[in-house]
């Protein structure tokens, strides 16, 4: 199934946690290699919108809160290069809106 094109991709999971150094499961050192930066959180978005959001989304697990999906597939970032991600995003159930949870390397 693919998941809404305008799903919800929060400003702060890009600028407060993926895109900033963390002592503990950093994600910003990954994704600079393809050139993103907190600089241009934006760019992410953008990429992840075009890029991600087109591909088939698999059911993973129901929640509480809603249905979680898996998105497995390459990410091309601003220099070119291309990184294979996973992203997990959450239908919620009393809203039916879909949000970005997280997003990490392909280890497969």
């Amino acid at each position: 199934m693919k998941l809404p094109p305008d799903s919800i991709v929060a400003p702060e999971k890009l600028s407060g946690y993926l895109l900033i150094f963390r002592a503990d499961d950093d994600k910003s050192r990954f994704l600079a290699l393809a050139g993103y930066t907190l600089a241009d959180a934006s760019r992410l978005e953008r990429d992840m919108r075009e890029q991600l959001l087109p591909l088939e989304a698999e059911p993973i697990d129901l929640t509480p809160h809603g249905q979680k999906y898996l998105i497995r597939g390459p990410l091309r970032g601003p220099n070119g290069r291309s990184l294979r991600v996973v992203s997990i995003w959450m239908t919620l159930r009393g809203t039916g809106t879909t949000k970005f949870v997280t997003l990490y390397p392909d280890r497969k």
